[in-house]
């Protein structure tokens, strides 16, 4: 069974259970082949490091900022990373990439990171080193999303509900993420506290910057936090207190010359054939499987029935 087939028949049957939030599969695999979920064994986890998109492609911007939220030591127990898609209506073509789609790319993002972090030539099949989800909600915000992996079993130890606290989440995201999530529109009929007094009792926000024209230099993304912390929270129904959940770190410096990624780029490059382009916007693994694949090439995305018919 290939990637894209096995992630179809998995999101069908997240969709039959009515489930809010379920991880449908673990890296590294518990044997060759074995593409299942884990749930943590052994010490208590800790930290959940989320990261939330649309992975429409997982990017080289995307790997940043995971690795710089890992641990300087890879190791099993203290930290994991879940992946997280948030899904509509997965019967459905999003376009220009279908969900099964993006989540065996995922899957190739995942292989990539763990990689990275154990160095060239490692292997991968200790299933008791860190460990990468990929998982998938139908939940459409931060606070809602954190509630249903916070309500589910699969990270309190031994996934029978009855033993270990669930970990503290931290998402990771990006400065406009952060501006969307303190804006009242979002809270209608004055309820941002009753979404976010919880959120940010279990979860913290670990934000990169993003400093460019649209967003100002790291000074006036700072200036924005001291602004929320300084009453402007109060005035729009928040809490000043929460911006101590906040932790603003860099990305791409002032002055690098690095390119902004963007998954228009992306697109641009396939359309142009620039494959040399393409992998200086995603990784190497990600960028052969778009090319074989034939992604972003402008044809409309596949239906589920096609998918599910894949080899």
């Amino acid at each position: 069974m290939s990637l894209v087939s096995f992630f179809a028949h998995a999101l069908g049957a997240f969709q039959q259970s009515k489930t809010s939030f379920r991880v449908l599969c673990t890296l590294p695999l518990s044997k060759p082949g074995a593409l299942a979920p884990r749930p943590p064994g052994g010490d208590p986890l800790r930290t959940l490091l989320v990261l939330d998109s649309s992975f429409n492609p997982p990017t080289l911007a995307h790997q940043r900022m995971a690795l710089s939220a890992m641990p300087t030591e890879p190791g099993p127990g203290s930290h994991r990373l879940l992946l997280l898609l948030a899904i509509n209506n997965a019967d459905k073509a999003p376009q220009p990439a279908a969900f099964p789609e993006r989540l065996a790319m995922m899957y190739l993002f995942a292989l990539e990171l763990l990689r990275i972090r154990r160095g060239p030539g490692a292997e991968l099949g200790d299933k008791e080193a860190e460990a990468v989800d990929i998982a998938v909600t139908t939940e459409p915000y931060f606070h809602s999303k954190s509630g249903a992996v916070a309500a589910s079993d699969f990270y309190r130890g031994s996934g029978d509900g009855g033993g270990e606290a669930a970990p503290e989440q931290v998402y990771l995201t990006g400065f406009d993420t952060l501006i969307r999530v303190f804006d009242p529109k979002y809270y209608p009929d004055n309820s941002m506290r009753r979404a976010l007094d919880p959120f940010l009792t279990r979860s913290r926000l670990r934000v990169t910057m993003r400093t460019d024209a649209d967003w100002g230099d790291a000074a006036a993304q700072r200036a924005y936090l001291e602004s929320l912390r300084g009453g402007r929270l109060d005035e729009v129904g928040g809490r000043a207190e929460w911006t101590d959940r906040v932790d603003m770190v860099e990305g791409r410096r002032e002055g690098e010359a690095e390119a902004v990624i963007s998954s228009t780029k992306v697109r641009q490059a396939v359309r142009g054939r620039d494959w040399a382009g393409l992998r200086e916007l995603v990784s190497d693994g990600v960028a052969e499987w778009i090319e074989t694949e034939g992604l972003y090439n402008e044809d409309p995305g596949r239906s589920m029935s096609e998918l599910l018919s894949k080899p």
